[in-house]
C-alpha cells in the first residue's frame, strides 16, 4: 500500500513523525480518512478517535480540537490534544466526567459553567472510548 509522510505536533511537542498508510480523524464536519497522494486540503479537528496506520499496525489515539492540513502529499496534524490509546489515564477521565455530570445536575449552575461542563464531559467520554472503556 502506498504511503504518505505524516507528522503529529501539539503545543507539547512531536507526536509522530514518519510515513503512514492511512490516517482517520474527526473534522468538524464529520470523520475523514487521508490516504497516499490525496488531495491538498485543510480542515479544523472536531473531538473524537484518530486512527493511523502505519507498517501494517493501526493505533488509535484521542484526538481534541486543532487542524488537519494536506500540502503536496504530505499531511501534518496539529490537534490541541491528541493521546495514544495507551497512555491515556481513564481514572483522570472517570473522574473528569464525574465532575462535568456534578456540574450539569446542579441547578445553580450558571451557561458558562454548563457550556464548559459539557465540553469536558465530551472529551472525557472521547478519552475513555478510545481507552477501551465507557
Amino acid at each position: 500500500m502506498s504511503t504518505f509522510p505524516l507528522k503529529i505536533v501539539t503545543p507539547d511537542g512531536l507526536i509522530y513523525d514518519g510515513d503512514a498508510e492511512r490516517l482517520i480523524v474527526r473534522s468538524t464536519t464529520g470523520d475523514l480518512a487521508i490516504m497516499a497522494r490525496h488531495i491538498n486540503f485543510v480542515t479544523p479537528l472536531g473531538m473524537g478517535k484518530a486512527t493511523v496506520i502505519a507498517n501494517g499496525e493501526r493505533r488509535e489515539a484521542a484526538c481534541i480540537g486543532g487542524m488537519l492540513s494536506v500540502v503536496d502529499g504530505s499531511v501534518t496534524l496539529v490537534p490541541t490534544t491528541f493521546e495514544w490509546s495507551d497512555k491515556i489515564d481513564v481514572d483522570r477521565a472517570e473522574a473528569s466526567q464525574q465532575r462535568a455530570e456534578n456540574i450539569l445536575h446542579n441547578q445553580n449552575s450558571t451557561d458558562t459553567d454548563i457550556r464548559l461542563a459539557e465540553a469536558r464531559l465530551h472529551r472525557a467520554l472521547v478519552r475513555k472510548s478510545v481507552a477501551g472503556r465507557k
